[in-house]
């Protein structure tokens, strides 16, 4: 079993940053596949960013050269660090790993850009 908390959301001007934390607890091995969501109000859940098992690493083009996503295996923890924050990064982030084709999510951060 694993759970899944999120945090590091916050409001940030444009051009700001921030970095998402997302701390599993439980088992946190055999993981085939990392990632972060984000949910906008009206629109569909998009990955972000994403990382699977070997360490590879894939993002929406939208935040490719902005955003980066990295794990720390002995902190059991996902991060997502956002720079040059824009607009229409705002959004709810998720982050959600998958483990023996189970998913597991967390409950979700608030980033909100805007001056």
């Amino acid at each position: 079993q694993v759970q899944l908390v999120e945090s590091g959301g916050g409001l940030v001007q444009p051009g700001g940053s921030l970095r998402l934390s997302c701390a599993a607890s439980g088992i946190f091995f055999n993981i085939d596949f990392m990632g972060w969501y984000r949910q906008a109000p009206g629109k569909q859940r998009e990955l972000v960013a994403s990382m699977t098992s070997g360490g590879s690493t894939n993002y929406v083009d939208s935040v490719k050269g902005r955003f980066a996503i990295s794990r720390d295996n002995a902190k059991k923890t996902l991060y997502l660090q956002m720079n040059n924050l824009k607009p229409e990064d705002t959004a709810v982030y998720l982050c959600k790993l998958t483990r023996r084709s189970t998913n597991y999510w967390g409950q979700g951060t608030q980033v909100t850009v805007s001056s």
